[in-house]
């Protein structure tokens, strides 16, 4: 069981979410509704997924330079100044490229927190099992996906845009106050850092790609989570405009269905959390329940087989995570464990913001639907290669092991 003292924490993963996803919430729908052209809403969400990702490396290295606590609290304090300076600059020159410009600079310092997130974890919780750490983790998070568009959507019936985003900056700054109250009441006295490399600046990045290179499993990893990936960021980039576009359905409608993903996946993390389940089962199951998702929510011409495939993609997405996250930190090395984890992150999750380029670039040429399939049944195709790939390397293991 996690410690009384840390719930500040957990609280304080909870409320960033909670804004993070008002965002997430706001870009696409408000994108969408303003140009009614879906391309316009996957190159918005290229544009605003792509710069989190290409930092992931670079903060990677920044917390085994620096301490993790400190970066996120940097990270929650900025990203509520963005808001209020995105909302200021909108009110004096107008414009919605101002409420993509925002929601790209806080992905990009939300990057910067889950990077000292993820170094803090074993940190705060060694002695605890990590496996049920990280549903917890990711619970809190889960948490705010729930809450996030269902209080988007009603801040939306009161407010216009701006104020909303207004209102996320607020929550930010309440994220960042849960945080310093953990630590004056936890005791937690972060580890020193290790002493810094010598040598030239890219030396961090070479060790970091070594490591994915050599150690066994960790190439698996990536190429596992790239492909599921895929899937996630066409959902992402699309739902808005296949819920209130394509199937007619409102915007309450939309945050509803969101609401009820997150809901699915609050209880299969509550399941994970509190039963022992085998790690391979649980990327396996997740792996599969989201590639077939894509396939139903792709090829439904009906809201609720939509739906169906929606719920598995974003119910089964944080499981998928959770198998990841522990497989990870199984695999690298603890002191290298900060500038690995962001280039990892990095290779997984490029495949999102290029998911939603292929929308921007394909989307006018064909509809939305098969080119949501044709990514699922490339999800599948890459699953399938890996394991086959694996089970091979392991044969050729046992024959060499066996002369």
């Amino acid at each position: 069981m996690v410690r009384v003292n840390h719930q500040a924490f957990f609280c304080s993963l909870f409320v960033a979410r909670l804004a993070d996803q008002i965002l997430l919430f706001l870009v696409p729908l408000v994108v969408f509704q303003t140009t009614r052209e879906v391309s316009w809403s996957g190159l918005a969400f290229f544009i605003e997924t792509l710069p989190r990702y290409l930092v992931f490396p670079f903060f990677g290295a920044l917390c085994d330079r620096i301490a993790p606590l400190r970066l996120m609290r940097v990270s929650q304090t900025v990203r509520a100044l963005t808001c209020f300076g995105g909302v200021l600059a909108y009110l004096l020159f107008g414009g919605i490229g101002w409420l993509i410009a925002l929601s790209a600079i806080c992905g990009v310092l939300t990057s910067q927190g889950l990077v000292a997130r993820e170094v803090m974890l074993p940190q705060i919780f060694s002695t605890q099992q990590f496996q049920r750490v990280l549903a917890y983790s990711q619970l809190a998070d889960q948490l705010g996906v729930v809450l996030g568009p269902m209080l988007a959507a009603l801040l939306l019936g009161w407010w216009r845009w701006e104020w909303v985003v207004g209102a996320t900056g607020v929550l930010f700054g309440a994220a960042d106050g849960a945080l310093l109250l953990w630590r004056r009441t936890s005791g937690f006295e972060p580890g020193n850092p290790p002493p810094r490399l010598a040598g030239h600046w890219s030396r961090p990045l070479r060790i970091a790609l070594r490591h994915v290179l050599v150690l066994p499993g960790l190439k698996r990893l990536v190429l596992l989570a790239a492909a599921e990936n895929l899937v996630i960021g066409v959902t992402l980039a699309t739902s808005a405009a296949m819920v209130t576009g394509y199937h007619a359905q409102s915007n309450h409608y939309y945050a509803a269905l969101q609401s009820a993903g997150a809901v699915a996946t609050v209880l299969i993390l509550l399941t994970i959390a509190r039963t022992a389940w085998p790690a391979r089962m649980l990327g396996r199951v997740a792996f599969v329940a989201i590639c077939a998702g894509g396939v139903i929510a792709g090829a439904s011409g009906a809201p609720r087989g939509y739906a169906l495939g929606f719920l598995l993609i974003v119910g089964f997405d944080k499981m998928f995570n959770v198998y990841i996250r522990g497989a990870r930190q199984r695999i690298i090395p603890p002191e290298d464990y900060g500038k690995t984890t962001g280039v990892v992150i990095l290779l997984n999750n490029l495949t999102q913001p290029l998911a939603g380029l292929l929308v921007g670039l394909l989307s006018a040429r064909t509809q939305t639907g098969p080119l949501i399939v044709a990514m699922s049944l490339a999800m599948g195709g890459i699953g399938a290669a890996v394991s086959l790939g694996s089970s091979l390397l392991r044969r050729k293991r046992a024959l060499a092991l066996g002369e």
